[in-house]
Order: C-alpha cells, then sequence, then structure tokens
C-alpha cells in the first residue's frame, strides 16, 4: 500500500525554511535577521564565528553575540539596513571558534521572505582577502584615538609589521616590518622572557606587561603591551596583534621633528593606500567597499557615503557611520532636490559645510524638514562630485562630522584628487575597460593643474605618456606661490613604468609641497624630502629638480637630485645648457644634502624644464637632445611665441623623435 505522505504537498513553514535557505547557503557567514535585531535563523559558518551552537544563537539579539565593544556597530548598521532599506557595510569582530577574534567585513540588506512575505535583514561577511588591510582600518583608529601603537606579527613569520596609532610611537620602530630578533635584542635582557611569552600568546587578550626597549635614537623606553589573537576574516590568516603605550615622559626637539615626520609618513601611506584600492577596484561592489571602509579615516569623520546617479535620482550607500536621518533622507532623492550631494553632482563642484547653522543658511528649506533638528547642533559634511561638471554625472561621496569641521586648503585638495580618481575607477569599471587604464587616470589625477596668473610670469606645461600608452609613468611637474611670495618650479622622474611607480611620484610630489609650505629654501626642501623618503625605506627613487623664483627681480635658486641640465633661452634667439649642483637621486642616500645655485632670470627670458623622455632617444644623446629643445625654445622666444605655444613645440619634436619612455615639459617665461 503506497504511504499517504508520499504525495504530501510541502507546508508553509517548509517552504519559508526552504527560503531562507537560499539566503543561508553560502559557506560565509550568513544570519537572517528580524528588523529589531533578533536571529531568525543563521547558517554553521556564522554560528562558528559567533562561537557558540546555533540552537543558542536563534532568537538572541544578533549585537548581544558580539563582544561589548562591537554592539554599537552591530546595532547601528542593522539599524541602518531595515530603516534605510539600503546596502550598508561595517567591519564587526565576532568571538570565533577558539582562541582568536575573527574580523569581517559585514554587509546588511533589507530582503523580503519570498514565502511569507516577512521583512527580514540578511547580514553576511563579505570576501575581503584582496584587501586585508581594509579590515585593519578599525584597529587603527582606536589605538590612534587612545594614543596607542598597534604591531602585528603572523605565527610562522619571525617579522613585527608596524600598523599605526600615535605618532609618537611609530619612532620605536624605524622601519615598517623589522625582525623579531631585531626586537628581542633591543628589549632589556631581565624583559626578554616577558616578551617572547607575550608573541606566543594563545589567549583572546594578554595581561599588560611593562618592557624597557633600547630605541636608536634616545636611549630605554618604558613600555606598556598587551597582545591578543586576531583572524583576519571568516577564512583568512591568523595574527597575534599587539598595542603599545609609552610610558617614557622623556620630551626633545629632536623627537618632536622626528614625531612630524613620522607623522607624515603614515599620511603618505594611508593615501596611497587609498589610492591603490581605488585603482585595483574591478566592480562596483568593490568600490563600494574601498570608499566605505576608507573614505571617513582619511578625513578624519564620522561616516561615510556614497551616492551614484541612477536616471534622474540617486542610489545611496551608506557606512553605519552616517547619521539615520541623513541615511534615509538620501535613499531615491531626486537630481533636481537641494542638497550638498545634488548640487555638488550638478554643478561639479565639491561643498564644505563646517556646521548645522552653515548648512540651514545654504539650503534654507531644511530648516522645516523633519531631520534637521535629530542630527546635532555640531553636525558638519562635506561633499564632492565624481565627475567635473559638463561630464556625464556619475555621483558624489560625503564625509559627516560630529563636531563643527573647517576644511583645509590641502583637505579640499586631496578630497578633489581621490574623487577624481574614484570618478575615473567607476567610468572605467561600467565600460568594462583594462585595469590599466585605471592606472593612467590615477598618473592624470596625481599631476597638478598649474595656477592661473603668476604675477610677472608665463607657466606652461606639457605630460604625455610612453609612446604605446600602456605604461604608466613617474614623470611629475609642479608650480605654486609659496608662503613668501615666490614661486616654486619642479620637475621630476621617479623609477619605473607601473602603478607603483605612478603612486611613489605621487608621495614625492606631495611630500615636496608639505615640506615647502614651511621651508623656502629649495636645497633643504629636497634634503628633507630625501630624508622622509629612506625613513619610509622606499623601494624606488626619483630625480628631480627645484628652482625658487622671485618674480620681483628674477633671482632664481635652484638644485638637483640627479635630474637632467636646465635650460635658459633669451629673446635674441639664444640658449645655454645651466647645469645645476645639488645631490644624489631622492630616496637612495641617508642624510644627503643639495648644494644650490644662484642667477638671474631677465625679462623676457624663458626657463626650460624637462624630464630626460624628451631629450634623450634611441638616435639622440642627452648632449644632443638638450641642444636641440634649447634651440627649440630659444626660436620660440624670438618668434614671439608665448610659453604654451613653446611647450607644443617642445614636447610635439620630442615625439615625432619617437622617443619612447614617458615625457614632461615645464616652461617658464618671464615677462616683467
Amino acid at each position: 500500500m503506497m504511504n499517504k505522505d508520499m504525495h504530501r504537498s510541502p507546508t508553509v513553514r517548509e517552504r519559508r525554511m526552504d527560503a531562507s535557505d537560499e539566503l543561508l547557503r553560502s559557506t560565509a557567514p550568513s544570519a537572517l535577521l528580524t528588523m529589531d535585531g533578533a536571529i531568525r535563523s543563521l547558517n554553521a559558518a556564522m554560528a562558528r564565528t559567533l562561537g557558540r551552537p546555533a540552537e543558542q544563537c536563534v532568537g538572541r539579539d544578533f549585537g548581544d553575540l558580539l563582544p561589548a565593544s562591537q554592539r554599537l556597530s552591530a546595532e547601528s548598521l542593522v539599524a541602518h539596513a531595515a530603516t534605510t532599506r539600503t546596502v550598508v557595510m561595517r567591519v564587526l569582530e565576532f568571538p570565533g571558534p577558539g582562541q582568536a577574534s575573527v574580523v569581517c567585513l559585514i554587509e546588511a540588506r533589507a530582503v523580503k521572505d519570498p514565502a511569507g512575505g516577512e521583512q527580514l535583514v540578511w547580514v553576511h561577511s563579505l570576501h575581503a582577502e584582496n584587501d586585508l588591510s581594509g579590515l585593519l582600518i578599525t584597529f587603527r583608529l582606536a589605538a590612534k584615538a587612545a594614543n596607542l601603537g598597534l604591531c602585528m606579527c603572523a605565527p610562522d613569520d619571525r617579522q613585527v609589521e608596524w600598523m599605526g596609532g600615535a605618532p609618537a610611537l611609530a619612532l620605536l620602530f624605524p622601519e615598517a616590518s623589522v625582525s623579531l630578533s631585531s626586537v628581542v635584542g633591543r628589549t632589556h635582557p631581565d624583559d626578554r622572557k616577558a616578551l617572547r611569552r607575550l608573541v606566543r600568546t594563545a589567549a583572546i587578550q594578554s595581561p599588560w606587561i611593562g618592557l624597557r626597549y633600547l630605541t636608536e635614537n634616545d636611549g630605554w623606553h618604558h613600555l606598556a603591551c598587551q597582545a591578543r589573537r586576531v583572524k583576519l576574516g571568516y577564512s583568512g590568516p591568523e595574527r597575534t596583534f599587539a598595542v603599545v603605550r609609552d610610558d617614557t615622559q622623556r620630551e626633545a626637539r629632536r623627537r618632536r621633528a622626528l614625531v612630524a615626520l613620522s607623522a607624515q609618513r603614515q599620511r603618505a601611506d594611508e593615501v596611497t593606500d587609498f589610492s591603490s584600492a581605488l585603482i585595483t577596484a574591478t566592480t562596483e561592489q568593490e568600490l563600494q567597499q574601498v570608499v566605505l571602509t576608507r573614505l571617513a579615516a582619511t578625513f578624519g569623520g564620522t561616516g561615510a557615503a556614497l551616492v551614484f546617479v541612477d536616471g534622474d535620482r540617486l542610489r545611496a550607500f551608506s557606512d553605519a557611520g552616517i547619521p539615520l536621518p541623513v541615511a534615509k533622507a538620501l535613499q531615491d532623492l531626486s537630481l533636481d532636490a537641494p542638497s550638498p550631494f545634488t548640487y555638488a553632482i550638478r554643478t561639479g563642484k565639491p561643498q564644505f559645510i563646517p556646521n548645522r547653522k552653515e548648512y540651514i543658511r545654504r539650503w534654507p528649506h531644511s530648516a522645516t524638514l523633519p531631520w534637521i533638528d535629530q542630527i546635532g547642533s555640531n553636525f558638519a559634511a562635506s561633499t564632492s562630485p565624481l565627475s567635473p561638471l559638463g561630464d556625464q554625472p556619475l555621483g558624489a561621496w560625503g564625509v559627516t562630522y560630529d563636531s563643527e569641521h573647517h576644511s583645509s586648503p590641502h583637505e579640499r585638495a586631496l578630497m578633489t584628487t581621490l574623487t577624481d580618481l574614484a570618478g575615473q575607477a567607476l567610468k572605467r569599471i561600467r565600460l568594462q575597460k583594462a585595469r590599466i587604464e585605471l592606472a593612467t587616470a590615477l598618473q592624470q589625477s596625481m599631476l597638478p593643474t598649474l595656477p592661473e596668473h603668476l604675477p610677472g610670469l608665463e607657466v606652461a606645461a606639457r605630460y604625455r605618456p610612453s609612446q604605446d600608452g600602456l605604461d604608466i609613468g613617474g614623470d611629475w611637474y609642479d608650480a605654486f606661490v609659496m608662503p613668501d611670495g615666490a614661486v616654486a618650479l619642479e620637475i621630476g622622474d621617479a623609477q619605473g613604468h607601473d602603478v607603483d611607480a605612478a603612486a611613489f611620484m605621487g608621495q614625492v610630489r606631495s611630500s615636496l609641497r608639505t615640506i615647502a609650505a614651511d621651508e623656502p629654501d629649495p636645497g633643504t626642501i629636497l634634503k628633507r624630502t630625501n630624508k622622509l623618503l629612506v625613513t619610509m625605506d622606499a623601494s624606488r627613487f626619483a630625480s628631480c629638480t627645484m628652482l625658487h623664483l622671485d618674480t620681483l627681480d628674477g633671482k632664481v635658486t635652484g638644485t638637483s637630485a640627479g635630474h637632467v641640465p636646465l635650460l635658459c633661452a633669451h629673446k635674441d634667439g639664444s640658449h645655454e645648457v645651466r647645469e645645476l649642483p645639488g645631490g644624489p637621486v631622492l630616496g637612495v642616500v641617508p642624510e644627503a644634502d643639495y648644494a644650490e645655485a644662484t642667477f638671474t632670470l631677465d625679462e623676457d627670458s624663458t626657463l626650460v624644464m624637462v624630464t630626460d623622455g624628451v631629450v634623450e632617444a634611441p638616435s639622440l644623446t642627452l648632449d644632443a637632445g638638450l641642444e636641440l629643445a634649447g634651440s627649440l625654445a630659444g626660436e620660440a622666444l624670438h618668434a614671439g611665441l608665448n610659453a604654451e605655444a613653446t611647450a607644443d613645440r617642445i614636447l610635439d619634436t620630442a615625439v615625432a623623435m619617437g622617443h619612447i619612455d614617458d615625457v614632461a615639459v615645464l616652461v617658464i617665461r618671464r615677462t616683467g
């Protein structure tokens, strides 16, 4: 007799379980939550990551199963996804199944149960193996906020890596990575046993221990250290992290100078890391991850949002630090609606709003909106478009602050550079172009816009990549007004033709600008830049020529770091090659000095600064190339051509000669 249950239809409960299983089928940790954060169901991977059997998790609040320090972040993540119906991301730390906690990038989104129609929140771990450094940002921020240092050691790798935190503590590790044996060797003999026990700790978190540590520069430091085991990603590597507190009270002028140097290095590394991550993003999902895990940290904010233009409306994504009322207001916002995001997209102009009072002044309608009183009186925000006016609107990103914030000129320039780069990345992702084109966009975004008006001067610059259009170069130029009123002029060439060369070029150029803000002397600027690069243990070097030009009397002070000579052309058509004194290329020789020369640039005379790609070719020696470029400059000046036309003539001739390297030209004509 046939069993009567063989043809039984699935019950509603069984259909609901099948629908839920679809969302939990991933091998990565995944769970379905009610709208108020209670766990309705979860997969085995999530149960293991929470460190308890699945039956002990169901019905419990998701945040209650995490460490106390993570509960507010988890509740905010779920609340944003449930309330705004958007995809929200945040790095969270889980208890883990063993002696190490697990750090994962968690995505939360609102979903509907296909069977029952119930509104749920689906939380699951994203694949982050290609961007493990993004998982460490929360550790670095927490360490910096507590004035602690952070270092990391792999169980089988006898190296200790410095991860950031308080700049002063970076002095303990002159290099980003040092051998464990070197660290032990600098520890007081009576404290080495405790240090080894700390490195081998099997506990989730060790007690604080005291160490006496000998530094290279200022003797013994008394340190307090605490270690813990952390797993980076659900299936990622396990690491031992240590936070370090310097209890030494000694302060000295030399130490303060080194602290500032360390802060510059750390800042440069963070910007380079952000830029590189934007370049390597190959999907919109990856781009969202890069922006939402780095943007707020890069600009010292508390939250970050990214919006894409979708027809005539906005599609928004945010980290869990964005105030909930702001996140809700961005959803499905019309491109014509009045707001900082839409205004930035429509005009191509970044918006920097220092406080709520200024926000209401610029957008008076917001005073009547129900959420304006919920964001706090000290609310501040910065928004920047992903594409300039005239291009197809792509979107924008924004940073929020929970206190009044006034953006510096350097911060505004950096935000513009990074949004330009993000916009280039998004355009190429959508067009499915090669990753090498994204790298080219990085270098183009790093080349500066020259000042439009410099008293008594005409300045023009040209750059062209190598002839096949695929190699990424390290050539750069720059011109800017210094605090003393003189004009700084520079041109250089970073070693290599790849993404790293372009990133290193950006580091060198930004370092020169930063140091020049406090130091007018070209020789000292190159010396301090060289010291910074050597301290960073950079694997590349760069040549450079730098000039300090007084526009009132034409006095020029110049120096060179292993760069090709300078050209000077005159009204009568003559020219000369001027070999500047200086020193070695930047980033190789510690404590190098850079000698200077002083001369006068007469009225109606022209200086020409070039990279070696302009004056060297398969059939052209350096001397012959300099002679050719100098003759072209002299002829152009004699014919009454301006700086722009002179730069075009020199560049076009270089390209016609079959130069295979990338080329850069900077032309400066003194008009009065």
